[in-house]
C-alpha cells in the first residue's frame, strides 16, 4: 500500500501567498501602527521586521534608516491634514485657525510624531501642500512675503509643540494619572504661595490653570494672528 501524507491545511498552505508583499508603503503604515500604539520609541527597524514577518536586513531594501522611515511616517500622516478649498482673503484668521486646529488634532492622534518635525523643515508634498495653502492665505490677505514665511515658521513650532504636550498628557492618562485632581493641586499650591512675594499668582490661582488644551491652544493661535494682522498694509 502506498502510504499518503496527510493534507496539509489550506490556511497554512496559503499563507505564504496572503502575506503582504514588503514594500515602503507596508513598511511605513506598520511603523504608523506601531507609533500610534506604542509611541515613537517604539518604532524601530526590529520592531518593524517583526511586525511584517521579516527580517530587518529586508527593510533595507525600501527604507534606507529610521531616520528616513520616521520622516516617511510623518508624510503620511500629514496627507491627513485637511484644507480649505480655496483662499478666502476675507476670511484668512479663520482659515489659518482651522488649519492648526486640525494640523494639532491629526498630529495628537499619532501620539509624539511631531518630534520628529520639531526642528527640521518640511520637505515632504503633503507637509509642503499645507505650507503653500498656508502662505497663499496669508498672500492674499496682504501680509508681506518674509512676514508670511516666518509666521508660518512661527506658527509650525506652535502645532508641533502643542501636539506633543498633549501627547505627554495623554501618556500621563495611561499610566492613571488623574488631570484633574493634578490641576487642582497646582491651583492650591498657587494659592498657597507666600503673597508678599507671589501676589499675582497666588490671587489668580484658578485663572492660571484654568481652561482645557484646546481653549489654550485656540487662544494662542489667535493671539498670533493678532499680532500678525497688523502687518497688513
Amino acid at each position: 500500500m502506498t502510504s499518503q501524507m496527510p493534507p496539509v491545511p489550506w490556511h497554512k498552505a496559503r499563507k505564504a501567498d496572503v502575506r503582504q508583499p514588503l514594500s515602503q508603503e507596508a513598511i511605513v503604515e506598520a511603523g504608523i501602527r506601531i507609533l500610534d500604539a506604542e509611541g515613537l520609541g517604539g518604532v524601530t527597524m526590529r520592531r518593524i521586521a517583526q511586525e511584517l514577518d521579516t527580517g530587518p536586513a529586508s527593510l533595507y531594501a525600501h527604507v534606507s534608516n529610521k531616520d528616513e522611515l520616521r520622516e516617511l511616517m510623518l508624510e503620511r500622516i500629514s496627507g491627513e491634514i485637511p484644507l480649505p478649498d480655496a483662499p478666502d482673503p476675507a476670511r484668512w484668521k479663520e482659515q489659518i485657525t482651522r488649519i492648526c486646529l486640525d494640523a494639532q488634532r491629526v498630529y495628537t492622534a499619532h501620539r509624539d510624531i511631531t518630534l520628529v518635525s520639531l526642528g527640521s523643515i518640511p520637505t515632504g508634498a503633503n507637509q509642503l501642500r499645507v505650507a503653500e495653502f498656508m502662505l497663499s492665505v496669508m498672500l492674499a490677505a496682504g501680509i508681506p512675503d518674509r512676514v508670511a514665511t516666518w509666521a508660518l515658521d512661527g506658527l509650525g513650532q506652535l502645532i508641533d509643540s502643542d501636539a506633543y504636550e498633549a501627547c505627554m498628557y495623554a501618556a500621563e492618562i495611561q499610566r492613571g494619572t488623574d488631570l484633574d485632581a493634578y490641576f487642582e493641586s497646582i491651583k492650591d499650591y498657587f494659592s498657597r504661595l507666600p503673597a508678599d512675594r507671589f501676589p499675582l499668582i497666588s490671587s489668580m490661582a484658578s485663572t492660571m490653570v484654568d481652561g482645557d488644551g484646546d481653549d489654550r491652544f485656540a487662544f494662542k493661535i489667535d493671539v498670533f494672528l493678532r499680532g500678525l494682522e497688523s502687518y497688513i498694509e
